[in-house]
């Protein structure tokens, strides 16, 4: 795939062509060129159409041009419906055609070997000097629903969206994005583009995200993508995504991938490559999830309702069960709910027949059966309740007569009004028969229906953790690292805090000896009692190889360890080599934590955080955070850890220093925003002191390019 920026001009020609050619062009029931042929036909394609295929003169009325050579001058849009084999002669016939685009179907280019791949380079070489566009190879092309272009080879009812707020579909896998668009526009939700991009030759995702930001058409954008290719540019299209009110929510899978890139550190083995893109898409304002149908209900919600899900919820239901289940899930999702009371809800109150509580969720019992009003009045107190962000009605709805008696009243509440916040309805009876245009009376009411309370709260949740999310930057600025020059490939011990100490990061007082008698010097001046620890570039994990000796009390127990130590790691491994020894005093004990860092070469730096010591790997709990964080945001993200407790004092012991540990992790990613080289650095591990003590990272190690 090239670098260079498509524009959006080029862009606005491919996916709204006034020309288009089919080269395969058939007739041929099931042929891929023939039901695009048809897709176009079927949806009243305005614009000019040229099949192109040598053994025929017309298809379908059309008249067949011979080859790409034959074609004016100028199409749009040239789609490939032939095999790979005439593939890249076609490309150079369009881009000689001066053609806009191209959408090539076939398959067997990178995915299918060698050769396969120089021609998809080939292809993206041409693209680029031509300026074409690419869509693929190893595509199901595009529709432009607004316009009604379906370039693709499944079958396709472009249904406009109209005047609706509308979803745009980007999709690495074909399958998925019309899977998708299958899903959405059977809830009747607006679909404005689906692109699916394929192998991504010379347009990937990034292209079309950045475009669809700038479409008026489009509100919020779903992504299914299994590896971003130009990682700073999505990220780029993402912030301006947000920045334009536009969701994008991503399906990326991958998580479970058990091919990892070796690492010299703690931090590369557990910064893994998803873990590390999850933080940095995140951090851009990106929605992630889980599965294909959180996809859909989490975009959904999102172009339906008149704003995102926001604050505390608040649940209308009709059983007590449901209400347990409900508080249960809501704890699990971590999705606040209003607390609300008879004492400060005069409105709901007032609402209520006596023998009702105000609780949330709120349990109206069976009594809206006898009193259907009361869902009216319930959902109206709570749609104007300034303590809640967002309503959730989960109704029983049985059969069509039960329907008939609670959605009218449920509607009533909205009925006339412009809903300012999300109202959500969910069925606790998932297979209930319920008319259809009950379901087509809500949506037009802008109320998103689920089948399940359980999708509704999960998708909720997903976009009220997206509103509350702080993504302002530290105003910290990046902190170069003198003598780093110097240095090259994995940086010990003693290196490492040479370099990194005049910046602040606080180790134990220490010194380096390269001979016994410079131990006992170091030892005599740093103070008794002292830790030893053997030093050498290829000495990773110095514990492992009986490398780090303690509490040495005298000169002649430093001169006993220089000799111990030497023989632990010849023993170890008689490749190594000692530079030397550190000496450092000993410390007080406190909790062992890890702070590291991860300069990667295309998503950038990212920072590490959490429980450390000969456990961190194991363990792993851990939050991965970007390299400009503000301190603020370094303590709420620490208190997410899972032994979070253990921070803010636990069974009486003392609270610990967390604000210095966010100093410290702060600096770490100044340093890591200033030195590109820098590919890992791991502090570990990092004793963390009670509140006003501070921290010690008794261990450095980095790894330079």
């Amino acid at each position: 795939m090239t670098d260079a920026n498509l524009s959006h001009a080029a862009l606005d020609r491919f996916l709204r062509p006034r020309s288009v050619a089919v080269v395969g062009a058939s007739d041929k029931p099931g042929a891929l060129g023939a039901t695009l042929l048809t897709n176009l036909a079927n949806n009243g394609y305005s614009g000019a159409i040229y099949p192109v295929n040598p053994k025929r003169d017309e298809i379908m009325g059309l008249r067949c041009y011979p080859s790409v050579d034959a074609l004016p001058e100028g199409v749009d849009v040239a789609v490939l419906a032939i095999p790979r084999a005439g593939v890249l002669d076609a490309v150079r016939g369009l881009a000689a055609r001066k053609a806009g685009g191209v959408v090539i179907f076939s398959a067997g280019f990178a995915e299918g070997g060698e050769e396969g791949l120089a021609e998809q380079h080939e292809i993206a070489r041409i693209a680029q000097e031509a300026g074409l566009v690419v869509e693929g190879p190893n595509c199901l092309g595009l529709v432009n629903y607004v316009d009604r272009v379906p370039l693709t080879f499944v079958e396709t009812n472009a249904v406009p969206p109209g005047d609706r707020r509308a979803i745009g579909i980007v999709s690495q896998s074909g399958a998925m994005a019309a899977v998708l668009g299958t899903m959405l526009l059977a809830r009747d939700a607006g679909v404005s583009y689906s692109v699916s991009t394929g192998n991504e030759a010379a347009s990937g995702v990034e292209d079309y995200v950045d475009w669809m930001v700038d479409q008026p058409d489009t509100h919020v954008i779903a992504m299914i993508v299994e590896q971003f290719r130009k990682p700073q540019r999505f990220l780029a299209a993402a912030r301006r995504a947000r920045a334009a009110g536009k969701p994008i929510v991503l399906l990326h899978p991958g998580k479970s991938s058990a091919a990892r890139e070796s690492a010299a550190t703690h931090t590369g083995a557990m910064a893994g490559d998803y873990k590390l893109m999850r933080a940095m898409v995140s951090r851009a304002g990106v929605i992630f999830a889980e599965t294909l149908e959180e996809l859909g209900d989490i975009a959904e919600i999102a172009v339906r309702c008149p704003v995102p899900p926001s604050g505390n919820t608040a649940v209308l239901g009709e059983s007590g069960a449901f209400k347990a289940l409900t508080l249960d899930l809501a704890e699990e999702l971590e999705l606040p709910l209003a607390d609300l009371h008879d004492a400060d809800s005069p409105a709901l109150r007032a609402a209520l027949p006596p023998f009702v509580p105000v609780s949330n969720p709120l349990d109206i019992t069976a009594q809206g059966l006898s009193e259907p009003s009361i869902y009216t009045r319930t959902l109206e107190a709570l749609l104007e309740d300034d303590r809640v962000g967002t309503v959730l009605a989960g109704i029983i709805q049985a059969e069509p007569i039960t329907c008939a008696i609670k959605y009218p009243p449920i509607l009533a509440a909205v009925d006339g009004k412009t809903l300012t916040k999300p109202l959500v309805f969910a069925g606790l009876d998932e297979g209930a028969e319920v008319p259809a245009e009950r379901i087509a009376a809500l949506r037009a009411a802008g109320i998103p229906w689920f089948p399940t309370t359980e999708r509704a709260l999960r998708a909720i949740a997903r976009l009220t953790h997206w509103s509350a999310r702080d993504l302002s930057a530290t105003d910290k600025p990046a902190l170069p690292l003198a003598g780093l020059d110097a240095v090259l490939g994995v940086v010990p011990e003693y290196k490492a805090k040479e370099l990194l100490g005049p910046l602040g990061l606080p180790f134990p007082a220490g010194r380096f000896a390269a001979s016994a008698d410079a131990a006992v010097a170091a030892a005599d001046a740093v103070g008794y009692p002292v830790a030893m620890k053997a030093q050498a570039a290829a000495l990773g994990h110095k514990s492992d190889a009986g490398g780090v000796l303690l509490n040495l009390a005298d000169g002649a127990a430093v001169r006993a360890a220089w000799e111990r130590i030497h023989d632990n790691v010849a023993a170890y491994s008689t490749a190594i080599r000692l530079d030397g020894v550190l000496i450092e005093a000993m410390g007080k004990r406190g909790l062992e934590m890890i702070v590291g860092a991860k300069n990667d070469p295309e998503w950038g730096p990212v920072v590490l955080a959490g429980f450390g010591g000969v456990t961190a790997e194991i363990l792993q709990d851990v939050r991965l955070l970007t390299a400009d964080l503000t301190e603020e945001a370094v303590v709420a993200e620490l208190m997410k850890l899972k032994s979070a407790a253990l921070l803010k004092g636990y069974r009486g012991s003392p609270a610990l220093d967390v604000d210095a540990l966010a100093r410290l992790i702060v600096t770490v990613g100044q340093v890591l925003r200033a030195e590109p080289s820098i590919r890992e650095i791991d502090l570990n591990p990092v004793i963390l002191h009670p509140v006003g003590e501070g921290v010690v990272a008794l261990d450095a190690l980095m790894l330079v390019d």
